[in-house]
């Protein structure tokens, strides 16, 4: 074991070679970096004399953090961790290669990886210069992203979720007039099936007229899947079963739960994986989408035993590396629900905190299950905020902003945040069809689009966008709730959520809320 011992003096930069490493600290730190494993995964400064709770329900666990890692005792990050001390500075114990992990262990920070051994940067001085100089030598052996997005995203997920139709799109299109997006993307709702990666019935005129559609307004067309994972009713699990990951016990390897069924994850070391992959992309480009949204990557880095013997992460790699080169390098690749190191230097944007929701947080989600990834507007600019140190590698996405009233329980002072973050991000994206626009909020969207503003970053969390003040201290703080009665609470729902049945119902009632919700919006289109 590589150790070092930090002194006072403050910058301090050193990279060293080892299977782990142990930085010892001066004293003991105030709050500890925890760095998620995933774009969902919680990255946030916590308390550092408190453990984070275990977050439920564990059926999530593999698609929401690092499902190996999930019951670890202390404080422990992704591939990097970081303190601030008692005299403000900052120490960032980060690797240099995947599959590598840092804890806080008393008075230090103790890094390893997973299979065998590699760099890691050891820095210590203000918090903004440290983490600049992690990304610097990331860039170095993983590179950046290549293409650039110089107008606003349309997303169809975040106003209509999978209740999208050939029919409905239309019809928001055409009322986009000369909005000036560059994308417009349909999300979740085209596909036969998790897996199955057709036009299904409500597309009749199929996904290539439909891309040729959206190409007709002068924008580029963008489209949604999740290639690495499948659910167990879809025709690829039925054809091909031997291509999903298994563990040691040949039991097939949960992905998470979601569409009310099970997922499951492909072995992306499979030749034969690797062959339908490249195929798959090739027909999306084919019917002419250049800006693919590839989401739950997080399938292709999960434990489990592969075809080719090799860490998970650069499995993951290896998958995303297929893809990359199947849709070609002038495709815009966002990755989501992607684990990070992986994905640097492959994708040219990629989400950095959890989905966005018309509701600022979940009482439920968040004290009682102590579930940070779910979805949420304060959710995802905590996550969003302290992976900005990604900017020089990668678009950071923070999902889309709101500007609509209708159904959106967000403040005016929350639309704000989650629009300068945006903007800052460089990120434009937004889901609200202007048919459910007042003509004030049009307008704000319109100036959002087309707005370049000088951001200038003053503090960690606190920016200025054209002088005006945007503070993201308060929202990225993390509650470590704790006491008795919340203990008591916590165990009990805990204990219902934990149980499939329970997932079950819950996803039966959000169905029909949106369907009642749904109901209405149509009228307005």
């Amino acid at each position: 074991m590589e150790s070092i011992r930090l002194g006072p003096e403050a910058p301090f930069l050193q990279i060293i070679t080892g299977d782990r490493i142990r930085v010892e600290l001066q004293q003991a730190p105030r709050r500890y970096y925890s760095h998620g494993w995933q774009s969902w995964s919680l990255a946030a400064w916590v308390d550092a004399r408190r453990p984070l709770t275990v977050q439920q329900p564990y059926f999530l666990h593999p698609m929401q953090i690092d499902p190996l890692w999930a019951f670890h005792p202390r404080l422990h990050g992704s591939w990097l961790g970081a303190t601030e001390q008692q005299d403000g500075h900052v120490v960032l114990l980060g690797s240099l290669g995947l599959d590598a992990h840092v804890e806080l262990d008393g008075t230090a920070l103790a890094g390893w990886y997973e299979a065998g051994s590699g760099a890691w940067l050891v820095a210590q001085g203000e918090e903004t210069a440290v983490f600049e100089a992690y990304a610097r030598e990331l860039e170095k052996r993983l590179g950046k992203g290549a293409q650039t997005l110089n107008g606003g995203v349309w997303c169809s997920w975040y106003s209509l979720y999978t209740d999208i139709d050939e029919q409905l799109l239309n019809t928001i299109f055409a009322g986009l007039g000369d909005l000036p997006f560059e994308v417009l993307q349909v999300d979740d709702g085209w596909q036969q099936s998790i897996g199955d990666w057709e036009p299904n019935q409500k597309f009749p005129s199929g996904m290539e007229a439909m891309a040729s559609r959206i190409k007709a307004t002068g924008r580029r067309a963008g489209l949604w899947l999740a290639p690495l994972i499948a659910v167990q009713s879809s025709q690829l699990f039925r054809s091909h079963p031997e291509w999903f990951l298994r563990d040691r016990g040949d039991k097939l390897v949960s992905a998470g739960f979601n569409w009310g069924e099970q997922l499951y994850a492909l072995d992306t070391t499979q030749p034969a994986v690797q062959d339908w992959l490249a195929a798959l992309m090739r027909r999306v480009r084919d019917w002419g989408y250049d800006y693919l949204k590839v989401d739950f990557l997080y399938g292709g880095a999960l434990p489990g035993v592969r075809h080719e013997p090799m860490p998970r992460e650069a499995a993951l790699r290896q998958g995303l590396q297929v893809l990359r080169q199947a849709m070609g390098v002038d495709a815009f690749f966002l990755g989501c629900g992607a684990p990070i190191l992986p994905s640097l230097g492959i994708c040219d944007a990629l989400r950095v905190g959890p989905d966005v929701w018309s509701e600022w947080g979940s009482d439920r989600d968040e004290r009682l299950l102590h579930n940070p990834a779910v979805p949420g507007g304060r959710t995802a600019v905590r996550t969003t905020v302290n992976r900005l140190w990604l900017k020089p590698l990668v678009i950071p996405d923070p999902d889309v902003v709101y500007f609509r009233s209708i159904e959106c329980a967000l403040t005016p002072e929350q639309k704000r945040l989650l629009q300068g973050l945006a903007l800052i991000c460089g990120f434009r994206s937004t889901s609200d069809p202007p048919q459910w626009l007042a003509p004030d909020e049009q307008e704000q969207l319109r100036e959002f689009l087309t707005r370049t503003p000088k951001v200038q970053r003053v503090a960690p969390r606190r920016f200025l966008l054209d002088g005006t003040e945007l503070d993201y201290a308060s929202p990225t703080e993390v509650s470590q709730h704790s006491g008795l009665w919340n203990s008591i609470e916590s165990a009990a729902f805990g204990w219902f959520a934990n149980h499939e049945w329970a997932l079950k119902i819950d996803g039966w009632m959000r169905r029909r809320a949106a369907a009642r919700r749904m109901r209405r919006l149509r009228e307005r289109l």
